[in-house]
């Protein structure tokens, strides 16, 4: 990403920001900045300073130091036009659950100042978008996971923001929910809207953004489109999973040296991952026959293109972790470890 151009060419700028809870460095000068329509998004696992920085950013939390911009207003200096500029969808929905989807948009609509009539206009437009209407004057708190998540957005969208912060916004969602979700968001982004995503599913800043940073410790630690960040793998990857736990570290030893990489393995799926760079064909015939001469059972022996997870593997040392505390990626099995770490 250019950070050299104007302000006025990015709808987010985000320079040296610091934010610290006591001892606690949440943010640790972090820099980047969103072109104006397009989508970032923000990988990181739990604590890393995702929602921190977003609520820096909608003007909930002051920064301690540095400067963010959006739409050219500073955070802290022109906090109601940052706020009249942005809408925010956070993991935990803002709607009133005893209320119908029909009221609790009104409601919104009022708040954002709109006379009556903008207000009943706004509301059919967004109750159609989002596949609302049927369950328009039902009250939310009949709705389903992704039916609320839905509303909230929709409600969030009620000022016609040209910035919009998602927050983890498929975290807890059916699989269902979240490729709805996910549909939603390209059609925003697809319309013009300026979207930061923070998310901890690698296979979901695939899929939506742009571009995309990586946070470690309130820290910028990657950044740039997704296939760039798939290049800083370099190559290949050969991954297969052991079958004996036992013959774990006899299988890391048989596939050392095959390429200058060190294998990464995950002890508890004993799922073993080597980059072998350009000699994909190559390193897979040889490591069949070193596995062989080990007298190790293998499960999943295969070579695939680098993803996400291998990239969050690379610039963070360990896999990238959901709310849960399982890894995640696109369809594929848990990220891998260093050996040895």
């Amino acid at each position: 990403m250019d950070t050299t151009a104007r302000d006025g060419d990015f709808a987010i700028r985000v320079e040296g920001l610091h934010k610290s809870f006591g001892k606690v460095h949440a943010l640790r000068g972090i820099d980047f900045v969103v072109p104006r329509g397009s989508v970032l998004g923000v990988l990181g696992p739990n604590g890393a300073g995702k929602t921190t920085a977003v609520r820096v950013l909608t003007t909930l939390l002051p920064p301690d130091s540095g400067r963010a911009l959006i739409e050219g207003h500073d955070v802290v200096r022109d906090a109601a036009a940052v706020r009249r500029a942005i809408a925010l969808a956070g993991q935990a929905t803002a709607i009133q659950i005893e209320l119908t989807g029909r009221e609790n948009l009104w409601i919104m609509g009022r708040l954002h100042h709109l006379d009556r009539q903008d207000v009943r206009v706004r509301t059919a437009e967004l109750l159609e978008r989002f596949e609302l209407v049927d369950a328009a004057d039902r009250p939310a708190k009949s709705y389903s996971g992704g039916m609320k998540r839905r509303l909230d957005l929709a409600a969030s969208l009620m000022g016609d923001p040209s910035v919009l912060f998602l927050d983890e916004p498929t975290s807890g969602l059916d699989p269902y929910g979240r490729l709805g979700m996910w549909e939603v968001i390209r059609q925003l982004a697809a319309q013009g809207t300026t979207i930061l995503l923070t998310t901890q599913y690698l296979d979901e800043a695939d899929e939506l953004a742009d571009n995309i940073i990586v946070i470690e410790r309130g820290q910028v630690i990657a950044q740039g489109t997704s296939d760039q960040l798939k290049d800083r793998v370099g190559g290949d990857v050969l991954e297969f999973t052991v079958v004996d736990r036992a013959l774990v570290a006899g299988a890391v030893a048989a596939v050392s040296g095959l390429t200058d990489a060190a294998p990464r393995v995950d002890p508890e799926s004993r799922r073993i991952a080597l980059q072998v760079g350009n000699r994909g064909s190559q390193a897979l015939v040889e490591a069949v026959r070193r596995l062989d001469a080990a007298r190790v059972e293998t499960d999943g022996l295969a070579l695939h293109r680098p993803s996400l997870d291998d990239v969050f593997l690379a610039v963070t040392g360990h896999a990238a972790e959901s709310g849960n505390g399982t890894t995640r990626g696109r369809g594929r099995k848990p990220g891998v470890r260093p050996a040895g770490d």
